[in-house]
Order: C-alpha cells, then structure tokens, then sequence
C-alpha cells in the first residue's frame, strides 16, 4: 500500500515502469488478501483444506490469479529495463505509458482466465481419479499446465533479462576504458544491477521452487491423505508462507534506494547547517 500511495502521489514517478510497479504492488497485495482468506478457513474447519470443497474453490482461485499476475509482472518489468539499457534512451521514449498500461492489462486478463479455470468447470469436486491430494479440489492435470510455464517464466526471463543488463554495462564499461574516460559510473551501476538481480532471481527460487516441488510430488504421489499427514501438508503450509513473503521482499527489491534513503535521512534540516554544508 505504500508502494502504490507513494507512486501515484508523486508526479515524478508517473512513468511507464512505475505502472508496472504499481501494478506488482496491487497483485500483491491481492496474494496477502487471498492468502489470508484461505488462512481464516484454515482456522474455521481445517478439514476443508485437506479434503476440499467448494468453498476453497474462490479463495484458491483468487490466490493462484494473483501469483500468476505477479509473475506476469516481475517477467514485464525486467523486460522493459532490459530494452531502456540495450536501447539506451530512445527505449526508454519506445515504452511510453500506454504500452505499460496494454501490459497490465494483458497480465490481468491472462491471469483471471488461467487462473479462474477451475471456477469454470476445470476442478475435481466429483471426480476423485485426477484430484490434487494437497490442493482439494484442484485437478492434478490443472496444476501441472498452470505451474510448469509460468515458474518457468518466473526462472529464466528475468535471468535472461537481468544477465543480458550486466553484459550491456560491462561492454560499455570497456568501451570507455579503452577511450581513456572514466567509468565509474558504468561500474556503481553494474555492481547495482547485479546485486538487484541475484536478489531478484533467487527471491524467486525461494518462493516458487518449493511450490512447483509440492506440484511434481502431487503429479506422482498415488497415496491418500491419512498416509500423507501431516508432514506434506505442513510443507504445503510452508510454500504458501513463502510465496506470501515475496509481497514483502518484492517492494523492498525493486522501489526501496537505501541510498537515497539514507541521503534523506543524514541531511541536515536546519538552513544554517544546509547553507553550511553546501
């Protein structure tokens, strides 16, 4: 909520990438929501969650929507820095907002459709052959042709995308120091972005890797479910804490500058000690 306060109260962040940053605030936010709806369940009749009904149909659906756009997200804002960086500034003037807000659009519209399958018919509350025996009353198959592509995604765009950034900077690094200029600017900004990214990315492995494991153990467990209690459900319970904890970790990653932060806060509020200090 900060996040997004912040961004549309402050004019000079209205650009394109601020949408998208937005955008990743509202599907988080979204998470927190369903995931604390599913938690409340949780607490009213636990049975619910390991047998499945029909009330966990909407909860879960609003859950795996708002993962799936805030994949769609994460995947969309490393591709627009990776066109501003190999583009230089003329990208940066090709993504105008009305492409950011396409985008988002795009993002929400997929995500509802995927994840809203199950509403639509796509479940297996009468039938026991193909049901999800940690994720009642999803269907095994629906799990698999949700979670393969899109953590995919989530793995390998922004590794591309961020690596692809790194190699841009060094090369124009290089590129200085062979006409004899400075470079320390390309320097801070690569160390910067390969910093960000290594935190990006392996935010991600933290949070979605454990998930698509619980999927791929679903796909071949045969077991019912007195035979998996309660170990592989608390590891369930563990995948959705983590997925969750990237509502917090993603605003920290990709709006929050230490630095400018700390400037802000070692300045001097006094305009006698400002004047001094200029």
């Amino acid at each position: 909520c900060t996040v997004i306060f912040t961004r549309l109260a402050t004019r000079d962040l209205h650009k394109p990438i601020s949408i998208l940053f937005c955008n990743l605030a509202v599907s988080d936010l979204f998470t927190s929501f369903s995931g604390f709806w599913i938690s409340m369940l949780f607490i009213t009749n636990p049975d619910i969650t390991i047998f499945g009904s029909q009330d966990m149909l909407a909860p879960y659906a609003l859950y795996t929507t708002s993962i799936l756009s805030t994949i769609y997200n994460l995947v969309s804002i490393g591709i627009e820095r990776y066109l501003a960086v190999a583009g230089s500034m003329r990208a940066r003037f090709r993504v105008t907002r009305n492409h950011s807000v396409a985008v988002v659009f795009i993002s929400w519209v997929l995500a509802f459709f995927l994840g809203c399958l199950p509403l639509m018919g796509w479940n297996c509350l009468h039938a026991e052959r193909n049901i999800s025996v940690l994720y009642s009353p999803f269907c095994v198959n629906y799990l698999v042709f949700i979670t393969t592509p899109n953590v995919a995604a989530a793995f390998l765009v922004p590794l591309f995308t961020y690596l692809r950034i790194i190699i841009i900077l060094r090369k124009r690094k290089l590129r200085m120091q062979a006409c004899g200029q400075a470079t320390g600017t390309y320097r801070s900004a690569e160390t910067q972005v390969a910093r960000t990214s290594i935190s990006i990315w392996l935010l991600a492995l933290v949070s979605y890797a454990p998930f698509l494991a619980s999927v791929v153990f679903d796909a071949a467990n045969r077991r019912c479910h007195a035979d998996l209690y309660p170990g592989a459900y608390i590891f369930r319970n563990c995948t959705a804490m983590l997925i969750t904890l990237t509502c917090l970790g993603n605003p920290l990653l990709y709006t929050l500058r230490l630095r400018a932060l700390r400037a802000r806060l070692q300045a001097p509020r006094c305009p006698a000690a400002r004047a001094c200090a200029i």
